[in-house]
């Protein structure tokens, strides 16, 4: 699909893909572009959202779930994005652009209750707050190019590496 960005942020990102390819086209600079799905694992920065709704969950605090929680995103182990990363380092093709996925999408609610259900909570402790000015409904990439030219495919078992990362937040608040 063509970039279509729906906010300041995201046509920044877009932008920054376009400046570097632009250096690809015009100086031939080996410039690979990679594009990914949303990130989970340790040491993320505590404003995103499982580590956010983990550390207020920690605090009893609600967790803000925006409109009804329909927005669908897939979800990128990190350990698979650095794989990811560096199969198009070292043999991705200068110019090109390769899409990073996890291959496992959720809707923002369906991710709630699997961060409640490992914690022990209920949904009582969910807040429905109004959606984000500019909020994609859907946020998830194609790897079939990645995964045909470079073999890549994601190994964290989602699950599993979300137990994991919600048990890391909880050792290291």
């Amino acid at each position: 699909d063509p970039l279509l960005p729906n906010s300041p942020y995201a046509a920044s990102k877009a932008s920054a893909d376009f400046f570097a390819r632009s250096y690809y086209k015009t100086h031939g600079l080996d410039i690979r572009i990679t594009r990914c799905s949303n990130n989970y694992g340790p040491y993320q920065f505590p404003e995103k959202i499982i580590p956010f709704f983990v550390t207020n969950l920690i605090d009893g605090l609600k967790i803000p779930v925006y409109g009804n929680g329909a927005n669908v995103r897939d979800w990128l182990h990190v350990d698979d994005h650095c794989r990811g990363i560096h199969a198009v380092l070292m043999h991705g093709r200068a110019g090109e652009i390769y899409n990073i996925g996890g291959g496992t999408e959720l809707t923002n609610v369906e991710l709630t209750r699997k961060i409640l259900n490992l914690m022990g909570k209920n949904e009582s402790s969910i807040e429905y707050v109004t959606d984000r000015l500019g909020h994609d409904i859907r946020y998830s990439v194609d790897i079939t190019k990645i995964s045909n030219e470079l073999g890549y495919k994601p190994t964290v078992d989602w699950y599993q590496g979300l137990a994991d990362t919600v048990d890391w937040y909880q050792r290291n608040e």
